[in-house]
């Protein structure tokens, strides 16, 4: 056996990076891993955690608005925009922190700075005179924001990215994109008292959740001020002194302060040197990896967003273990992607765990079963408000298994935890409707729903 620097190197110190690296590296293998930003990845530093903390700030506006139907009364309650930045810049830099720390702990040697692929044993630190050798490497560089670079005027544009670190908050915002980055950005901005506009392409937001859903957001948030501009896009971006001007396709011109394009991430594989090692892309431009995450070079792995398979980061983390199991414990798995749940911090927020009624449809032989409601929260009823929740449940029709879980509304994040138990379990109607249920609350709808929508059994 050649004798290498390393067990295994680890590209990228994400979640998924970091779950591997240390797995393998408290086994007694030598590891390290390199990172050329900070550790933690996108989820840390510039995605989820940051994003949701964000949301938590923007959302107490709308607490405020409803504790005053409550009986409370507040007076020039204000929002600081520096005070909040640098409380979120610290608990990251904390965060950040114990990702390194915990690397550190499990025998990880930490690499700061850009590998690339020389071959398929080596890399090279970019700027540090430093070559590695390694017998394994595991590639998780995660992705990166996509904006179309040829539209005129897209340089005075942000992403998310940016906006986890604007100067000041701005008056007016513009945000292009209809995915759930877009929708949650959106919401954050609006409650933090921004004019916010959404603009999307296509017919309505959130594409590939199910329709009822998507109908329901795109009403919900209009509620919360958001105005929505479906079926259109931009032409070019005019800088002017009072703003950026968005020149869209169906002529309409609209100013803003500040230009955010959300319209998707690419798996981050630039200057990465993947084809001196032997490592091939598919044609969405992602690593192309077997079921167990190996690539078209035997000694080489990818996880996570890179291999745009399903970009969640507990997915990534689960590919890691799996990656492990596999590699180094002698016990092939792979992850299984059937039934995960997920969640749009939006305003309200969705929670969502298998097939849509479409996707049912296509794939339940004997039809499908639906089952919906729609109504005012006990919270907001008490204020007036007409702040309205969905909840939908998916059954094939022949089996009578609960096949998905579609809710809008408050704290439907947390629900769509449990109710992803079930539905990973394969329980059926029957079993869900002896399920007593917690009143009052709102998840009791889970379990009380008895009328079928109308016309809803259909072979389709």
């Amino acid at each position: 056996m050649a004798d290498y620097d390393y067990d295994l190197f680890v590209i990228g110190a994400g979640s998924g990076g970091v779950r591997a690296a240390r797995l393998t590296a408290l086994d007694g293998k030598k590891v390290a891993v390199a990172e050329e930003y900070r550790v933690g990845g996108t989820c840390v530093i510039r995605g989820c955690v940051p994003k949701k903390f964000m949301v938590m700030a923007s959302e107490v506006s709308h607490a405020l608005e409803i504790a005053e139907g409550y009986g409370w009364s507040f007076d020039n309650a204000k929002f600081d925009w520096p005070t909040f930045l640098e409380a979120k810049d610290v608990e990251i830099a904390r965060l950040s922190g114990i990702y390194a720390a915990n690397l550190g702990k499990a025998g990880v040697e930490l690499v700061h700075g850009r590998a690339v692929l020389k071959d398929a044993h080596t890399v090279e630190i970019v700027g540090k005179n430093r070559t590695i050798t390694a017998e394994k490497i595991l590639i998780a560089t995660g992705g990166r924001p996509w904006k179309p670079e040829d539209m005129p005027g897209i340089e005075h544009t942000i992403t998310s990215e940016e906006a986890f670190h604007l100067p000041e908050l701005p008056k007016r915002i513009l945000i292009a994109g209809g995915g759930y980055i877009a929708v949650e950005f959106a919401g954050i901005f609006a409650g933090l008292g921004v004019e916010t506009t959404l603009i999307y392409r296509g017919p309505n937001i959130l594409r590939g959740f199910d329709d009822d859903v998507r109908a329901h957001l795109a009403g919900e948030i209009e509620k919360r001020g958001i105005k929505v501009i479906l079926g259109c896009q931009h032409e070019k971006i005019e800088k002017t002194v009072t703003g950026l001007v968005n020149h869209l396709e169906n002529g309409m011109k609209l100013e803003a302060d500040v230009v955010m394009f959300a319209t998707g991430r690419i798996p981050h594989v630039k200057d990465l040197g993947l084809q001196a090692a032997g490592v091939e892309l598919n044609d969405e431009g992602a690593i192309k990896v077997d079921p167990y995450s190996k690539t078209t070079a035997d000694n080489i792995w990818a996880i996570g967003d890179v291999t745009d398979r399903m970009n969640l980061t507990p997915v990534a983390i689960r590919e890691a273990v799996a990656f492990h199991q596999t590699v180094y414990r002698d016990n092939p798995q792979h992850f299984d992607y059937e039934a995960v749940a997920t969640a749009v911090f939006s305003q309200p927020p969705v929670g969502v765990v298998g097939l849509s009624e479409a996707e049912a449809r296509r794939s339940c032989s004997k039809g499908v079963d639906v089952y919906v409601t729609r109504f005012r929260p006990m919270k907001y009823a008490f204020t007036g408000s007409d702040e309205r929740v969905l909840m939908k449940l998916v059954v094939d029709a022949d089996s009578q298994r609960v096949v998905g879980v579609h809710i809008v509304g408050p704290e439907s994040p947390e629900m769509i935890q449990l109710a992803a138990i079930a539905v990973k379990a394969g329980l059926t109607k029957a079993q869900w409707d002896a399920t007593c249920a917690v009143h009052p609350t709102m998840a009791e709808e889970l379990v009380t729903l008895k009328e079928k929508q109308s016309g809803a059994t259909s072979a389709g």
